[in-house]
């Protein structure tokens, strides 16, 4: 009796993204996270030398072509790039968004836009579509990974609602509480790129709904210093996914086999 007064409760209130719950919900910002909960998860991790994000891409059928481009990981300016979850039409609108305000920052004052701010922009955008009538929020939660010179390194995390939050480690996507809860138990205070790696991969690897776990199922990019202090986005190619997967002691038979 009690479920189906909720059920009536919320199709008394769900039906506008403008309209609030008598407990202060709003239903349609909920649906949308909902929505992210059935995407691909995506995992950030932050360490002392750079940012490491890794997604895994759904492969719904043997016969579907898989992109020769990358379908988790965006790169937005030469110093952010960002993890994606979710509707990835959604996202493509976002990024755009973001570039562009990145782009307009650079050209305005001959430097690199502080990561948060640029965060904080686009959340901006993603929290106007929970406010208005005739809109829908944005089916997408984001990990930003980027440098600055004022914070250095930083994670940050956003989900439709257009609320964000820095993170030392983050997940997002299918399975994310397991995953928080891994990261939460396994994440060292100084660790490297290349622990923070071996760490996304595991975490991954027990936490993601496919029963092996190979290169063509992931995305890996870093942003990272080089040696002349110059920021870099570098997304690994499969072959070197593959070592990786087999040095972190992750990959399954039926992937060694193959």
């Amino acid at each position: 009796m009690v479920f189906v007064a909720f059920i009536t409760m919320s199709r008394r209130y769900d039906s506008r993204t403008t309209i609030f719950s008598p407990e202060g919900r709003l239903y349609q910002v909920e649906y949308a996270m909902e929505a992210i909960g059935n995407a691909g998860s995506a995992i950030g991790v932050l360490s002392k030398d750079g940012v490491v994000l890794i997604g895994e891409k759904k492969v719904t059928s043997k016969l579907l072509q898989t992109s020769k481009t990358t379908e988790k990981m965006y790169k937005i300016d030469d110093h952010v790039a960002c993890a994606v979850a979710g509707i990835m039409s959604d996202a493509n609108i976002l990024i755009n968004t973001a570039r562009v305000a990145a782009q307009r920052y650079t050209f305005s004052y001959q430097e690199p836009m502080p990561v948060e701010q640029l965060v904080q922009s686009l959340c901006d955008t993603k929290q106007g579509y929970t406010q208005f009538g005739g809109l829908r929020p944005f089916g997408v939660s984001f990990l930003f990974a980027g440098w600055d010179k004022n914070y250095g390194f930083q994670l940050y995390a956003s989900d439709p609602s257009g609320n964000y939050s820095g993170w030392k480690a983050a997940a997002i996507g299918a399975n994310n509480q397991a995953a928080q809860s891994m990261l939460k138990q396994d994440y060292k205070d100084e660790i490297t790129r290349e622990e923070a790696v071996e760490l996304a991969l595991k975490v991954l690897s027990k936490t993601m709904d496919s029963t092996s776990l190979t290169s063509e199922k992931l995305e890996l990019a870093e942003v990272f210093l080089s040696p002349t202090g110059e920021v870099k986005y570098q997304v690994r190619s499969s072959e070197s996914l593959s070592e990786l997967l087999i040095k972190a002691g992750v990959t399954q038979p039926a992937a060694e086999s193959s």
